[in-house]
């Protein structure tokens, strides 16, 4: 069960998100316990907001704890090793997003050293413009163990699919390029492994709800527009871009039907990207 608990702007308002992630952070301080480092997953599809919320808790946390930040965009393979996935697997995998498209045992690593570490950690970044890994010198240090972990992502806690439930295409790319099936049923695989090795690290689970996956669509389409804003190179356009989110329906639209009643916090998302709701676990 899970208690419902006011009204919060997200992201239309700068102290709507203070005012959320203050309360967040209560909550956050009721779950740490002495001596333990707490990680936290934050959840949800592209756009929802959780980079940002993680931030802003940082920036509110860190004043009593010692925090890390970590996403699970930053686990990304470089392009060499997805191309190597799309020879010997399936021609999606070139693509990066989906489960087998990270390095979920450095992600492990991470967190165990995060846990029980003692001394300077590298905690990995990835450029999405180069669409590659930062070079070390990028990465960020990081002195562990530390006592709050905040990993964010947007497939973080999710749980694999039925086999029934893969055998229709649930969308153009799927049905025309995927019409055997072997590429969402290596995502599948993968999220039944070893993710979810990496996903029990997990102490609490926040997960951001978006209204649909048009409004996915929307704020990722926003987030393209900013990110090369300032660039001399173009994002891409809404056919390319659509075919890109087309990667991540499947698995944004189970996340819409499974992590609420999973999450440990639900914030209800409406399509002006307000957080209209929060829910907490019992």
């Amino acid at each position: 069960m899970m208690r419902k608990c006011g009204y919060i702007v997200l992201n239309a308002k700068p102290d709507g998100l203070m005012m959320l992630s203050k309360e967040l952070v209560a909550w956050i301080d009721a779950q740490k316990q002495a001596d333990a480092t707490l990680i936290i997953g934050i959840s949800g599809a592209q756009g929802t907001g959780k980079s940002t919320l993680a931030r802003q808790l940082k920036v509110l946390l860190r004043n009593r704890y010692s925090v890390a930040l970590l996403s699970l965009d930053d686990l990304y393979l470089n392009q060499n090793k997805r191309k190597t996935l799309a020879a010997s697997i399936h021609p999606l995998f070139a693509a990066r997003g989906v489960p087998t498209t990270h390095n979920v045992n450095l992600g492990i690593q991470i967190l165990k050293q995060l846990k029980g570490g003692q001394g300077e950690l590298l905690l990995p970044r990835f450029d999405k413009q180069t669409d590659n890994p930062k070079p070390q010198h990028d990465w960020e240090r990081c002195k562990t163990p530390v006592d709050i972990v905040l990993f964010e992502g947007w497939c973080l806690s999710l749980t694999p699919q039925s086999d029934d439930a893969l055998l229709k295409p649930i969308n153009k790319l799927e049905a025309d390029e995927d019409k055997q099936g072997i590429w969402r049923k290596q995502v599948n695989d993968a999220l039944t492994a070893d993710y979810q090795q990496l996903f029990q690290m997990i102490d609490k689970t926040i997960y951001l709800k978006a209204p649909s996956f048009e409004s996915v669509f929307a704020w990722r389409k926003q987030q393209e527009v900013e990110t090369f804003a300032q660039k001399t190179r173009l994002g891409m356009n809404d056919k390319a871009l659509r075919r890109f989110m087309a990667h991540y329906e499947r698995l944004t639209r189970h996340g819409f039907a499974t992590m609420p009643q999973a999450a440990d916090v639900l914030l209800i998302l409406d399509e002006q990207h307000q957080c209209l709701k929060v829910y907490y676990k019992n």
